[in-house]
């Protein structure tokens, strides 16, 4: 095991040359799909604030978080432990992951045909919990500043792929995006065979944006050889890796890497870890096809798809009963 942060994943300053940082983008997505960002203008007290109402949220009792589960258990309010297995999205039969969520979407939906007409599916009403106090306040400001900040990585994403600028301006500014505050308690019990705080797996749609916690055994990616990096949080920076969907618009030019979240050794098993991940997904009914740069020197592989039924697709896997013999 190796560090990625300093031999796989490249540190980028968003505030250097625009034509040097997407040329640095490109390099980094088409060998392994995952950069870190620093000078990228989010202030750290929006950051901080969401750590603080989380750590306050998740170390409440198993019965008062419960208060604030979705029905469903899909898309809005708190995900219990074992809820989820992220690496069924890729068809792998695996234990259920050893974490705890809180996740919300927009929450300043317009009214208007576009929104009304998905209501009971991209945008659903976010579930508030009453405690802390303050938290819905931390989360949207949160939520916002990274919605800003996935339009300014977009923008650099079109430069790097030899686009307009403004090439995917009209396919984001109606986004169904999510945000996660992911909770990883302490192991106090050892894990099942093959379970990991977050299998492994690849992520969704066009780009993540993460916000991690130093803490024993964390993010870790897969290199071509098929070797696991650890991924260091640098203070102040986030890490960004693309989804499946953005591999697919680019016709593979750029790459969506397998991660996974390691537990932590059973010397530091009684460790708890925290992280923010904001999934940028595209208009719902954005086409996502073979971009005009990428199908030079090959035709497109994928068919075309909206952006909305890619994302339902992987979602529906994920939640999936685990098959028996």
């Amino acid at each position: 095991m190796s560090s990625a942060s300093e031999r796989a994943v490249p540190l980028i300053d968003l505030g250097g040359d625009e034509a040097l940082v997407a040329r640095a983008i490109d390099r980094a997505c088409r060998e392994i799909g995952f950069l870190i960002i620093g000078n990228h203008g989010v202030p750290a007290a929006v950051v901080q604030d969401v750590f603080t109402a989380g750590k306050a949220f998740f170390r409440q009792p198993a019965e008062e978080k419960l208060r604030w589960a979705a029905p469903d258990r899909r898309i809005r309010g708190y995900l219990p432990p074992e809820g989820q297995a992220l690496a069924r999205s890729r068809g792998d039969d695996s234990p259920p992951d050893l974490l705890e969520r809180f996740r919300m979407g927009r929450f300043d939906v317009p009214d208007d045909a576009y929104h009304r007409a998905r209501a009971s599916t991209w945008f659903v009403p976010n579930i508030w919990p009453t405690y802390p106090p303050g938290f819905a306040g931390a989360l949207k400001a949160y939520f916002t500043a990274m919605e800003a900040l996935a339009a300014r990585l977009m923008r650099l994403f079109a430069l790097a792929l030899d686009l307009p600028p403004g090439f995917f301006a009209d396919k984001i500014d109606r986004p169904v995006s999510n945000m996660y505050v992911n909770y990883y308690p302490a192991q106090l019990t050892p894990p099942k065979p093959g379970q990991l705080r977050a299998g492994a797996h690849t992520d969704y749609g066009s780009l993540t944006i993460l916000a991690p916690t130093a803490a024993p055994a964390g993010l870790q990616v897969q290199d071509r050889s098929g070797e696991w990096h650890d991924v260091e949080p640098r203070p102040g920076a986030f890490v960004v890796n693309l989804g499946d969907l953005m591999a697919q618009w680019t016709n593979d030019r750029w790459v969506s890497t397998l991660h996974r979240v390691a537990n932590p050794p059973r010397a530091a098993a009684g460790t708890d870890r925290m992280s923010l991940v904001f999934f940028h997904q595209p208009n719902d009914d954005a086409l996502i096809e073979c971009l005009p740069s990428c199908c030079v020197d090959s035709p497109p592989k994928y068919a075309p798809v909206t952006s909305g039924e890619h994302q339902a697709a992987k979602l529906r896997r994920t939640f999936e009963t685990r098959k028996t013999a």
